[in-house]
């Protein structure tokens, strides 16, 4: 299914990237618009606060709830910026319509789930609000597709995607994997939806945001969402990936904006150098499949098991090795011939049980 849309027509600066900042969660009311003044002085348009806060285990702050529904109004009143919010359940839409909420953004946990999307999409149908998707915590494009197509097809067309990288097990630099190239399989298959980073979300840390920030903007992404707290030392959730509204208006200050669509005679060239390079490749795949299946003639014919699980990690660790002379990383050439030798089982397999 094809996503129907329409542009999602949010403030920006020029040629720049909309940005929506503000703190993870609204505290007080005074925190609240505190940080709104200061966001607004830095020429931000749209300010966000989580009011309904899910956390992993209980115990923690989970937000102030309909209680701080008011402030955020408040805040667009004062500054003029629009203004938005996560929410979970149909009540959390219902709410938030209720006190004048611009655009609603969606968790990933949520996004996980089908049914509380469908739920949500349910609730949502007779609206034209903006409705921003964040991908699932695992790394499921078509899990993260299905979730902006559930709100889709209950008639809302202004949609966009959020990218907060996805979950560990264990500790990496980012709190949460960017894995890049999913945000980038997903604006191939549907290039009229707008993404977002949320550099806040996959650093995890504050001085991971400059280089976040950049980073999706060298990928093309459309704007950026920022956790800015006017004390952030001092958040009640997320201390540590916070940034002050001065520490933010420095950051997008230096960034770069790259054009998306110049192309020259000198891209064009080594465009085709790459295709040329490419047909190579599936010729040398193509020869190294047909020496595969001799293999398994062979071992059909010895009697011999297709996984011979000594030369699969010699395979794996040589060719992680060379990757590294060349300057590629180990780790993505691992993947490459983990994916060529899955490959080269299946075409043995066929061999031997003709």
């Amino acid at each position: 299914m094809e996503l129907e849309l329409q542009p999602l027509a949010l403030p920006c600066d020029g040629g720049r990237p909309f940005v929506i900042a503000g703190p993870c969660s609204a505290e007080t009311e005074e925190q609240v618009m505190t940080t709104a003044t200061q966001l607004a002085a830095k020429g931000c348009h749209i300010f966000r606060a989580g009011v309904w806060k899910p956390r992993t285990k209980p115990g923690g702050f989970e937000g102030n709830g309909e209680k701080a529904l008011p402030w955020l109004k408040r805040a667009k009143e004062k500054t003029g910026m629009l203004i938005t919010t996560e929410v979970a359940t149909p009540e959390h839409v219902e709410l938030a319509l209720k006190y004048g909420i611009d655009l609603l953004w969606i968790g990933a946990r949520t996004t996980a789930n089908p049914f509380a999307m469908q739920a949500l999409a349910d609730s949502l149908r007779g609206t034209d609000i903006p409705v921003l998707v964040k991908n699932p915590v695992n790394p499921d494009l078509e899990l993260w597709i299905g979730a902006m197509e559930r709100i889709n097809q209950a008639g809302l067309k202004r949609i966009a995607a959020i990218h907060r990288g996805f979950s560990s097990f264990d500790k990496k630099l980012y709190r949460n994997l960017p894995m890049w190239q999913i945000p980038i399989e997903l604006h191939r298959r549907i290039p009229d939806l707008p993404i977002i980073c949320d550099p806040s979300h996959i650093g995890g840390r504050r001085e991971l945001i400059a280089p976040l920030c950049q980073q999706a903007m060298d990928l093309g992404m459309d704007g950026l969402i920022i956790e800015s707290h006017c004390d952030p030392e001092k958040a009640w959730s997320d201390a540590k990936q916070q940034i002050t509204p001065d520490m933010l208006d420095n950051i997008l200050s230096l960034l770069v904006i790259r054009d998306k669509s110049v192309t020259t005679e000198v891209i064009n060239e080594m465009r085709k150098q790459i295709d040329e390079l490419d047909n190579t490749i599936m010729e040398v795949l193509a020869k190294r499949m047909r020496i595969c299946r001799d293999i398994g003639q062979y071992k059909k014919e010895h009697n011999m098991t297709v996984l011979q699980a000594s030369r699969y990690n010699e395979i794996l660790d040589k060719r992680g090795a060379q990757g590294a002379l060349f300057g590629m990383s180990p780790e993505f050439v691992k993947e490459i011939f983990e994916a060529i030798h899955e490959e080269s089982v299946r075409q043995q397999m066929e061999v031997i049980n003709k």
